[in-house]
């Protein structure tokens, strides 16, 4: 495929990531999928993308700027168990304070579960997905797509920030976070089975990556 596809891999991820969500389109595609079947719809197409990218670049002119170690592949190890423990714990829960939350007219500072921790879970989880797969990848193709990926949650932050201090108000916004931020820092959860379901929800994702990298990727992720 070479720089050329992994550089068309690019082109078409920051445009899938950013057409769909100008407000006009996102408000014709929500007309036509409604809104549930746009975030379906979106996230499919994210993740497709996201695989064409990452194949793009592996199959990319191999270029080292560090060399290999066995203890590197340690660091995506351990760094995933975290990443699908914030995903499984900050998707479809209440967060009006960033994105990918649900019901967020019923979200209750007393009880914020992971947003205690972190505004914004879902970037927070990308950032380290990008950041641990880093170290082992030492290519220039790979430390481009990484770097880039961690850059682009950090930025996301701070975007997601000024766009919900817009839509809640300054003083709302405000108010939320100092009602988190003096809540206990360990919350307690509203129900425990909720949180069983989502540790269980969590090693199985983690399992199941496990187990398609290789088939995916045809790489172990395994020392």
């Amino acid at each position: 495929m070479g720089w050329a596809g992994f550089i068309a891999a690019f082109v078409a991820f920051f445009v899938s990531h950013r057409l769909p969500l100008r407000p006009a389109v996102r408000a014709r595609l929500v007309g036509v999928l409604g809104r549930r079947g746009f975030t379906i719809a979106y996230s499919v197409l994210s993740l497709a993308v996201l695989a064409w990218l990452i194949v793009a670049a592996a199959q990319a002119p191999y270029v080292a700027i560090w060399s290999s170690a066995p203890w590197q592949a340690w660091v995506p190890l351990v760094a995933m168990a975290a990443v699908c423990l914030i995903l499984c714990f900050g998707i479809a829960r209440p967060n009006p304070l960033s994105f990918g939350g649900a019901r967020n007219e019923s979200f209750d500072p007393a009880h914020p579960g992971i947003v205690r921790w972190m505004r914004h879970p879902l970037l927070v989880g990308l950032a380290l997905w990008a950041g641990a797969h880093l170290v082992p990848n030492g290519d220039l193709a790979h430390v481009i797509l990484f770097g880039l990926f961690a850059g682009f949650a950090m930025l996301g932050m701070r975007i997601v920030d000024r766009r919900r201090q817009r839509a809640l108000g300054a003083e709302h916004w405000a108010s939320l976070r100092q009602q988190i931020a003096l809540g206990p820092r360990i919350p307690h959860p509203e129900s425990w089975s909720g949180v069983g379901i989502r540790l269980l929800l969590a090693a199985l994702i983690y399992l199941v990556l496990l187990a398609l990298h290789p088939v995916v990727l045809g790489v172990s992720p395994l020392p």
